[in-house]
């Protein structure tokens, strides 16, 4: 009975210790899990976004067209006085030969800056994950206007992770510049209002004439050149969208 009584001790501190050793392992395993989502995908995507801007200001530069005589290169154009008329066509600009330049799905034709929050990243057409946002990128909403467009020009950028370029546009307050870059335009928008939650199905958000359908109070009522950024709220989580609207100020040539 003694020795029976021994091994069935033995076989019970074997199994805990067993069991420790899993515990421990799975944390490991939790924790790998967690660095790559806060750290290594931050560190790809943020890399990723980087080389894309470098990229699209080499190609701006290098495929520049000389300012008509008699045109100031840093002229600015009160957003009044519809900077958008006889302007390059805000999609990626006109080639030489006149033609309009369109992104395609995916493609990286423009680049953000958000001064205040110290964001610099590229905006590329759609807002799939992987070919858009996981990248670092800001996405714009396909149905909705380009840049310096009558309109409402809709994007989407992560909270957390993969680059996160979204994360403190909840910082952003009336007044604060948002400046977005095309191949021959540099559009000034000015942030407007801020709503800090709303259902992930508001689609009114984006809409020509931005206002919220869960929450009326928030948005316009009139046409103009409108500028949205969403983002997921509270952070960590998808549940709710955080909503950032601003009007066009100014647009000048690059």
């Amino acid at each position: 009975m003694v020795q029976g009584g021994r091994a069935r001790r033995a076989w019970a501190a074997r199994g805990l210790w067993a069991g420790a050793e899993l515990a421990v392992t799975f944390g490991l395993l939790v924790l790998l899990l967690v660095a790559h989502q806060l750290w290594w995908t931050n560190r790809e995507a943020r890399a990723e976004a980087g080389h894309t801007v470098h990229s699209l200001e080499e190609e701006w530069g290098s495929s520049r067209v000389p300012a008509p005589s008699g045109t100031a290169p840093d002229e600015q154009v009160a957003a009044g006085d519809d900077p958008a008329a006889g302007a390059p066509h805000p999609s990626g600009g006109k080639a030489a030969s006149g033609a309009k330049i369109t992104p395609h799905g995916d493609q990286a034709y423009a680049v953000i800056r958000i001064p205040r929050i110290g964001v610099t990243a590229p905006i590329a057409q759609g807002i799939s994950k992987a070919g858009v946002l996981d990248k670092g990128y800001v996405g714009h909403y396909v149905q909705s206007a380009q840049p310096g467009q009558v309109g409402n020009f809709a994007l989407a950028g992560h909270r957390n992770t993969h680059g996160e370029p979204f994360r403190y546009i909840n910082e952003l307050r009336a007044g604060d510049q948002v400046v977005v870059e095309t191949r021959d335009t540099v559009f000034t928008y000015v942030v407007d209002s801020v709503l800090p939650q709303t259902s992930s199905r508001d689609s009114g958000t984006i809409a020509a004439v931005p206002r919220s359908d869960v929450k009326p109070s928030y948005g316009y009522s009139v046409p103009g050149r409108y500028i949205t950024l969403t983002t997921c709220t509270p952070e960590f989580t998808s549940t709710y969208r955080l909503v950032v609207w601003g009007k066009l100020q100014a647009s000048r040539p690059r």
